[in-house]
């Protein structure tokens, strides 16, 4: 079984792409991790781009989620919403002819600074993904409060407990995907 990641921050010292990486080592022996290219790769939505071919990044990004057995995205919270390279993302990939949210099983985890721990973005991608079809895991729901003193001093997450809890969300998400 194969899953992708996309992690909605681009931050050097990202505590998502942390929880991103930490993933490999959490999932089910049998499943594969892959972390998709920065969100920051794709130029700005625009429809006149668009009309004259799509951006191959775009392409090959929406190949690699399409032929993935499930997508789990990992984001921080910006102003209470989505940040908007993740956003601009999702819109090109929503685009493409063969759109690859329609039925993909979808995980969302986030981190942040907050007690909430990213959960209104939580909250607004599953709007976004009600739209495009997308087959959204609601719970277990894993939301990183106070990211920053679950990090240790090399960037990685290491807060037992949170690896604990993000490795049972995996073993969730790996039965809802096969049970489709």
């Amino acid at each position: 079984m194969k899953w992708v990641v996309w992690v909605g921050s681009v931050r050097k010292g990202s505590y998502n792409a942390a929880v991103a990486r930490a993933l490999r080592a959490l999932a089910p022996a049998d499943v594969e991790i892959e972390i998709l290219p920065s969100v920051a790769a794709l130029p700005i939505y625009d429809a006149d781009i668009q009309a004259e071919g799509m951006p191959e990044a775009v392409t090959a990004l929406g190949a690699t989620i399409g032929a993935a057995d499930g997508l789990v995205i990992v984001t921080p919270e910006y102003n209470y919403s989505i940040p908007g390279g993740l956003k601009n993302a999702i819109d090109w990939v929503s685009r493409l002819k063969d759109q690859p949210f329609k039925g993909k099983p979808i995980l969302l985890q986030s981190a942040s600074m907050g007690v909430l721990g990213g959960a209104r973005a939580q909250y607004h991608l599953r709007q976004v993904f009600v739209f495009l079809d997308g087959r959204l895991m609601n719970v277990p729901e894993v939301m990183v409060p106070t990211a920053h003193k679950k990090m240790g001093e090399d960037g990685e997450l290491n807060d037992a407990p949170t690896r604990d809890f993000i490795a049972k969300q995996l073993e969730a998400f790996k039965a809802f995907v096969t049970a489709r």
